[in-house]
């Protein structure tokens, strides 16, 4: 499987940096409807996902879900790092499709560790589809 025939490469892609406050995470994960997003440092290197659960439990934890309130706090800090692994872009055919198994998309990565962008379940679908 070609990864990067069936990747959304980086720039289509939805992201976060670790700085970004938890105000604007919300406002980009309402804005596009995403249950997760992945989450880079300042130099593009892929950090781990934030999904919606994050969020909550941090507003549940602060005891406040005012906007205001949510730009005291950083994406970093809520960051579960192991949650979503990335593959790097010369992963083969059974590991892009089990780690779909478990996750809606896949962050790809280099051999830096910076994100080259996602492959989707529906994009290695219709590629599996295709294929036939």
């Amino acid at each position: 499987m070609n990864i990067a025939k069936i990747m959304t490469p980086k720039v289509f892609t939805v992201f976060l940096h670790e700085t970004d406050t938890v105000r604007q995470g919300l406002e980009v994960m309402k804005r596009h409807g995403y249950t997760a997003i992945p989450v880079l440092d300042l130099e593009d290197k892929y950090l781990g996902c934030i999904s919606e659960g994050d969020f909550l439990w941090h507003i549940l934890a602060k005891g406040s879900a005012d906007w205001k309130e949510q730009e005291k706090y950083r994406i970093g800090e809520l960051l579960r790092r192991d949650f979503c692994e990335p593959l790097d872009i010369e992963a083969d055919r059974d590991r892009v499709i089990e780690a779909l198994l478990k996750q809606n998309f896949v962050p790809i990565v280099d051999s830096r560790n910076v994100l080259c962008g996602i492959v989707t379940r529906r994009s290695a679908m219709e590629y599996l589809f295709e294929e036939k």
